[in-house]
């Protein structure tokens, strides 16, 4: 059979065998149903008058209060006209103005956490004309900065020994909203609830206490689970913050299908919200479709993505996004499968987003570096650079501690398969120097694969579009996922 797999700009053609199975998010297998449009803002203010587990906003708010609203960045997508920060931000505003809140004492923060901050027409596409009119010009719309030492304010330590330090615009609040989306995420199983503070209003050294190999290296980890020590360490740095704070986050969050759009709206206490948006974002996200494991899985990766234009180029980040789709499909993967993957790999690393991924990427070339945790001991000296933390705070790049999650989440790839085939690659001694095997075509790839690795009649997994849709989870057919650990046997 033929097939398109995403490549820099376009796409690159395979002629793989007719019996490789072929999955698309939200094709293959249906999502749930959404949320019809016309319906939208009704489904939405009725999860705002009646959050679960704490008072509504009209009881929590009086005049005089003030207010933090924490939104994601543009990392987490939705920028289509009824996406849920512009669907559930202005019923959250009605309401607080009704309760004798004062627009003045109403602040927008994004949560970009170690994520670039996001530019003005960023904001603009993320939150709408309406809301960034009404906010940015009187300066009430900012990016979090998690080195602005001024608005940080540090909490100590969960029960576990983790630092938190957390925004001090929020702390200071009143009522503190998060804004955030229940949907597929290789790094503890989903986007919103109380990772959504735990990572975006937060600073590297809480961030370190994850996003790194002792954490990421866990069996619990892949595949991916709701129950890993990354999830557990979310939720403790939340309830912490909440504890310090003396006050809930108000949560509203949108589990969401392939295409962004909400198919059920939960607000209020994270603590209890979070399992009941679990329980509807798993029959989307975990998706019991394989009758058999495969030997080698076949994708490709375009040049701009997820984290950025040169995702797909940068050898680093494209470590972490060969290994995100091992944590999301392990599930349905034999031990020491392929990796066949097409990508330009043309010496972009977009150093404007990455401008520290050059010289880790050098570093990496030598001085006994084996494997990508090697590189972890060096993630404070990169953390605490000057420079590249200047160019976090002003230039719109990642922050430097970001490329060390990025290489931690990278050698899940190389502990999980026998071999790593990149298709296409202009600069291919870029991919060799990262333990990379490179050919030209899909087909050459497979069949030294075939040769080496996987026999004559593999079973072979092909995922066309694996990064332009939202990710589901794949799981055995016989194997329903049990919300915890892994798949259970019915």
């Amino acid at each position: 059979m033929n097939l398109e797999f995403e490549y820099g700009q376009g796409t690159m053609s395979a002629n793989l065998p007719d019996n490789t199975d072929v999955f698309i998010p939200g094709v293959t297998v249906s999502d749930p149903p959404c949320i019809a449009e016309d319906q939208l803002v009704e489904a939405t203010k009725k999860s705002i008058l009646h959050p679960i587990g704490m008072e509504p906003l009209s009881k929590l708010a009086k005049k005089g209060s003030k207010v933090t609203i924490i939104f994601p960045d543009r990392v987490k997508g939705g920028e289509q006209p009824t996406a849920h920060r512009k669907v559930s931000i202005p019923i959250i505003l009605e309401e607080l103005y009704k309760a004798g809140v004062e627009k003045k004492n109403i602040l927008l923060i994004c949560s970009n956490g170690l994520h670039r901050k996001n530019t003005k027409q960023e904001i603009f596409n993320v939150l709408g004309a309406d809301l960034f009119h009404e906010f940015w010009y009187t300066h009430q719309i900012i990016n979090h900065d998690s080195e602005d030492y001024d608005h940080l304010i540090d909490l100590g330590t969960t029960d576990q020994g983790d630092p938190v330090l957390m925004n001090k615009y929020v702390y200071d609040s009143d009522i503190a909203i998060l804004i955030g989306h229940t949907q597929g995420n290789p790094y503890g199983g989903y986007s919103g609830g109380y990772k959504h503070c735990a990572t975006g209003i937060t600073h590297w050294r809480s961030i370190a206490s994850h996003h790194v190999p002792d954490v990421m290296h866990r069996k619990d980890f892949t595949p991916v689970s709701g129950h890993s020590l990354m999830r557990t360490k979310f939720d403790e740095i939340g309830m912490h913050m909440e504890k310090c704070m003396e006050k809930k986050f108000f949560c509203c969050d949108a589990v969401l299908d392939s295409k962004s759009r909400q198919i059920e709206i939960n607000s209020g206490y994270a603590n209890e919200m979070q399992p009941i948006s679990w329980k509807t974002a798993d029959k989307r996200t975990y998706v019991n479709w394989a009758e058999k494991k495969y030997d080698v899985v076949v994708f490709g990766m375009p040049q701009s993505f997820h984290y950025g234009d040169g995702m797909g180029t940068n050898p680093i980040m494209l470590m972490q996004a060969l290994s995100a789709q091992i944590i999301r499909h392990k599930r349905v993967l034999k031990d020491n499968c392929v990796i066949i993957c097409s990508s330009i790999c043309n010496s972009y690393f977009h150093e404007e987003l990455w401008p520290y991924l050059p010289e880790i990427y050098e570093m990496f070339q030598k001085d006994h570096m084996n494997i990508l945790p090697d590189m972890n001991r060096y993630g404070e000296y990169f953390a605490t650079h000057e420079e590249y933390i200047r160019k976090y705070r002003y230039c719109n790049a990642f922050h430097p501690f970001h490329g060390f999650s990025m290489m931690s989440c990278g050698h899940i790839a190389e502990k999980n398969t026998s071999a790593i085939y990149i298709v296409g690659a202009q600069d291919p001694g870029i991919a060799r120097g990262m333990g990379l095997k490179t050919r030209a075509t899909f087909e050459e790839a497979l069949k030294d694969a075939k040769k080496k690795y996987v026999g004559e009649n593999p079973n072979i997994l092909a995922l066309p579009l694996a990064f332009k849709t939202a990710a589901v989870h794949l799981c055995m057919k016989d194997e329903p996922y049990d919300g915890n650990n892994g798949c259970c046997h019915d």
